[in-house]
């Protein structure tokens, strides 16, 4: 646990009692403070006030009088759509609103750390896909090349959850936007910006409130090197801002597709080939495409950004290289998960947009797509050219019938996974993949995406292992 310093005696708000507010709990009560808690779920009040926690109702202004601060849980609207009814009544009451993401840079900058000889780092990765596979690679090189490395944030562990770092460590963290819009302190040493495709636009009251969550992780902190994807506007929009010069190589620009030229710090990968540029000289090339762990061009992507990460630190191009074949990649992100007869199984249930759909679409020939799910706004329209590679498709949802009328490709309506698995199993030949890459939510049959594809899994090896 890291304490946070800050509130000795005073009384701070926890709003939202799963891992991220109990963590935040924990952290606030061991650097002094006194947390008051509350959470609408009766059972997870019962949780905290197992642990000693005082939980009370926060549903007025007057009920802020004692409180300094309210620490709110990312998954808590405190905007758009509408603020909760919590942090509408700190507003008014005048009192700060914070997350655990603020409270973790705040911890760090203590001056705790100066005693050592190489202070602990901060890499903080945020984007719209990629960010996960990126901020686990970063982890996967740096461990691989015997640094102290922790992974935490919108993967694995609490922030506050982390062991205090010691001497020469890194602590990798995958940001949200919906953690990295509210936090008041955001000063990573190195951070990235992956790509921006429309996701969470309830939330972000449209695409630019949603870039600028995104944004405030190089804006508020000023890390000393950005890494920037900029196959998009957005991110040359934000590498340009950042930017004193051309040749202003604290700001490292990535692509997944084109080659990037100029005077500046690049790392680029084409057909497979990643290559990185410093001051207008070939700086170190890697073949991607034995690499089995990090399959098709967002995956190379998320390669530029994870070596741009750690050249930042110092690392040789072949230590990176060699981490690169040895990373098995994550569970629901283009995860093989069965081969047999030719047909290979691939498990993207993490492909719940339908850009990230597109991407993974891309990356495998002759596919037997399972699709569907609980649509995002914004439609299909954007799957149009990336399904020149599908024989067929097979929908599952609630609203199945519906999504396929959205596809231009042939569909099957299947409803439910395994209905899906087995008519595409069915189908497939030698040579063909069955992809699970939803371009939809999971909430209408499943709890997470998590879920949808440990279903797909199981479903996959029932239909294997059938007489």
């Amino acid at each position: 646990m890291i304490p946070v310093p800050g509130f000795e005696g005073e009384e701070v708000a926890v709003l939202g009692l799963g891992r991220t507010g109990l963590s935040a709990a924990r952290a606030l009560r061991a650097g002094g403070a006194t947390p008051v808690c509350w959470d609408d779920n009766p059972a997870a009040r019962d949780v905290a006030e197992a642990e000693g926690f005082a939980c009370r109702a926060l549903k007025t202004p007057a009920d802020f009088d004692t409180i300094t601060r309210l620490i709110t849980s990312p998954g808590i609207p405190h905007l758009y759509p509408q603020p909760n009814p919590v942090i509408a009544a700190a507003y008014a009451a005048g009192v700060p609103v914070d997350n655990d993401i603020g409270l973790f840079f705040r911890a760090l900058a203590t001056g705790a750390w100066e005693s050592l000889d190489q202070p602990p780092r901060v890499i903080a990765v945020t984007g719209s896909n990629g960010k996960s596979t990126t901020a686990e690679l970063i982890a996967h090189i740096l461990d691989h090349a015997g640094k102290p490395v922790q992974l935490a944030g919108n993967i694995g562990r609490g922030v506050l959850d982390l062991d205090p770092p010691g001497d020469g460590a890194v602590i990798v963290l995958e940001l949200s936007s919906y953690q990295t819009e509210l936090a008041r302190a955001l000063t990573p040493d190195v951070a990235v910006f992956t790509n921006l495709s429309p996701d969470h636009l309830d939330r972000h009251g449209g695409m630019g409130g949603y870039f600028a969550a995104k944004r405030r992780l190089f804006a508020e902190g000023g890390p000393d090197r950005a890494v920037i994807g900029v196959d998009e506007a957005e991110g040359q929009f934000l590498a340009g801002q950042l930017s004193e010069a051309p040749n202003d190589d604290r700001v490292i620009r990535i692509s997944g597709g084109q080659k990037l030229s100029g005077p500046g710090w690049s790392v680029f990968a084409r057909k497979g080939f990643l290559s990185e540029w410093r001051k207008g000289r070939q700086a170190g090339s890697i073949d991607l495409r034995p690499v089995k762990g990090l399959p098709g061009s967002h995956n190379h992507q998320n390669a530029c950004a994870a070596y741009a990460a750690c050249r930042t630190l110092g690392l040789a191009p072949r230590v990176i290289e060699q981490a690169f074949h040895s990373f098995q990649g994550l569970p629901h992100r283009s995860q093989i998960v069965a081969e047999a007869g030719g047909v290979t199984y691939v498990n993207d249930s993490k492909a719940t947009n339908v850009d990230s759909a597109a991407k993974a679409l891309a990356a495998f020939d002759n596919i037997r797509w399972i699709c569907g799910g609980l649509q995002k706004e914004g439609g299909l329209d954007a799957l149009k050219d990336a399904t020149t590679g599908v024989r067929k498709a097979y929908v599952i949802g609630r609203e199945a019938a519906e999504f396929a009328l959205g596809l231009t490709c042939e569909a099957e309506i299947c409803t439910d996974m395994a209905t899906a698995v087995a008519r595409a199993s069915a189908d497939a030949e030698p040579g063909d993949t069955v992809l699970l890459a939803p371009a939809a939510a999971s909430f209408d049959q499943y709890d997470n995406f998590e879920k949808r594809g440990e279903d797909f899994i199981a479903q996959v090896h029932a239909d294997l292992n059938k007489p």
